[in-house]
């Protein structure tokens, strides 16, 4: 099943809309959820709308729809590809710095659903380490250590990503230019034993300053061989252990 999260920044455009529409049918998601919109709900079909968030899925059977607010949509997913029932989060972060730890506690009331297989996708508007952000200021080590500790408490990993390494880019020029990895997908083991085979790739993209990120939980290309698939992984802790850098040289 291919899952694609997207903030678009707008989509009040005729032209935004049509290379959303042609970005859609080369991907075929089977659920689609956008962040800032800025489109009313009435311009909106299948979808539970808030805040500039949407969430449109193909099949009426597929999804059921459990809470939202301006910066989350909690669904349950009835999977007939495994016949399973399992819980997709697409959240948005606060923008507002100063409020970031109330995203956190929004993702604490959503730990508390006893579905145990869990997986979170969207832009978090925050980074894990220092080595997520290239140009700028320097980032809060206070506020991307209460992300990952948020994370750690409610037991959501890092998944990953194959592709490019920033998911948000401002600034045209060098001197100014500012990438960081915010929209990203988070999950329990448990999710993750379900779907072993997953990928998460972050996407090329032309007219928003985030690119989408497509999380497929079955990538296994047919008529290949498993062994040859190599997927990278990196563990984003791995970094905080002193004896990392020596063991890279």
């Amino acid at each position: 099943m291919k899952i694609l999260s997207w903030n678009v920044r707008g989509l009040g455009r005729p032209r935004t809309v049509n290379r959303l529409k042609n970005k859609l049918r080369a991907i075929n998601p089977r659920i689609l959820f956008l962040m800032e919109t800025k489109l009313s709900a009435k311009r909106m079909e299948k979808v539970r709308l808030n805040g500039g968030l949407y969430l449109g899925w193909n099949g009426n059977a597929l999804v059921n729809l459990k809470s939202f607010s301006s910066f989350h949509i909690d669904a349950e997913i009835h999977d007939n590809e495994n016949e399973e029932v399992w819980r997709l989060t697409g959240f948005y972060g606060n923008p507002d710095g100063r409020k970031r730890n109330e995203s956190w506690e929004l993702i604490k009331c959503s730990s508390q659903d006893q579905l145990r297989l869990w997986v979170v996708l969207g832009d978090f508007n925050e980074i894990f380490n220092s080595f997520e952000k290239k140009g700028g200021r320097r980032k809060s080590e206070r506020k991307m250590s209460e992300f990952r500790t948020a994370l750690d408490d409610y037991s959501l990993s890092d998944l990953g990503f194959v592709g490019r390494w920033y998911t948000w880019e401002r600034g045209k020029f060098l001197t100014s230019n500012i990438r960081e990895r915010l929209d990203r997908g988070v999950a329990t083991f448990d999710w993750v034993n379900l779907f072993p085979n997953y990928q998460l790739e972050h996407l090329s993209h032309s007219f928003s300053d985030h690119c989408p990120i497509l999380l497929n939980t079955i990538s296994k290309p047919q008529n290949v061989p498993h062994n040859h698939i190599r997927h990278f992984r990196f563990e984003a802790n791995w970094c905080l252990d002193n004896s990392f850098d020596n063991l890279i040289k």
